[in-house]
């Protein structure tokens, strides 16, 4: 199921190189504001969810941003028959409202 929806984008971080056994990496994670499972009445209000939003390359898109802000995001939650996850497909920033 694909959507579009306004979030809250707190931070970012990028990563890229390479661990001891020769395994590359090189990933951009956002940190977007996401609301707690209050479905059991045990949790309430908000999280920082971790999503990822590709190589580390997508970072200097967002770098001179001010944190946190606005993003129109086109996200998408998908399934293996068992559990499901959301993946961002991309975060385009709304200008901020003029003071």
């Amino acid at each position: 199921m694909r959507f579009n929806t306004k979030v809250q984008v707190l931070g970012m971080k990028s990563s890229k190189g390479s661990m001891d056994n020769g395994q590359t990496y090189d990933s951009t994670k956002a940190y977007i504001v996401t609301p707690l499972d209050a479905s059991k009445g045990t949790a309430k209000g908000m999280a920082a969810g971790e999503y990822n939003i590709g190589t580390s390359d997508e970072f200097a898109k967002y770098e001179k941003l001010p944190f946190p802000f606005m993003a129109d995001a086109d996200m998408e939650i998908v399934s293996n028959g068992k559990t499901s996850k959301t993946i961002v497909h991309s975060l385009v920033p709304v200008p901020a409202p003029k003071a």
